[in-house]
């Protein structure tokens, strides 16, 4: 699924895996709950599931999940690391460097959008809206399977998967 996600999603999928964090805590990460000061970096979420029983959370980045969360940490430090706003750049980037028609012809990059669009981009991903990122491009992969009559679709799966997967690995080692 990944090649088929958008970069930004794609390293939350990354970063969830190598940490076995909940999908909730990976959308909320921001420069300033993060503790880089040691070996092993400390994640302290603003607010998690069990903060109700008055416990604290901290989730620990080693050097894998470091190199894919390094990059979202120069960013305002009380700024969301992973923003639906910059995954939008980045495709709109990517559409007009694949752009076919010239520029002198049709319409100029940033001229047909709307004034007022009816959903703007969040400054942040929720849970839902990265599961749908997730669910769209497993729908994509398998819309190609069909043109290609391979017959193997992909289930359709969930961020909370990715931490029952790093949960049973770590039970095994």
């Amino acid at each position: 699924t990944l090649p088929q996600l958008p970069e930004v999603v794609a390293d939350m999928v990354m970063l969830q895996r190598l940490t076995g964090a909940r999908p909730g805590e990976v959308c909320l990460i921001r420069p300033c709950d993060v503790d880089t000061s040691g070996e092993v970096w400390l994640y302290r979420p603003e607010s998690h599931k069990n903060e109700h029983h008055g416990t604290d959370r901290i989730i620990c980045i080693g050097p894998k999940a470091q190199d894919v969360l390094r990059p979202y940490l120069l960013r305002e430090k009380t700024a969301y690391c992973f923003s639906p706003v910059d995954s939008e750049k980045r495709r709109r980037a990517v559409a007009h460097a694949n752009r076919k028609t010239p520029l002198a012809y049709g319409n100029r990059p940033g001229t047909n959008r709307r004034c007022k669009p009816k959903t703007r981009p969040s400054d942040r991903y929720d849970v839902d809206s990265y599961r749908r990122a997730i669910h769209r491009a497993v729908d994509k992969i398998n819309r190609q399977r069909e043109k290609q009559d391979d017959g193997k679709h992909l289930e359709r799966w969930a961020p909370n998967r990715l931490r029952h997967t790093a949960g049973t690995e770590i039970r095994k080692t």
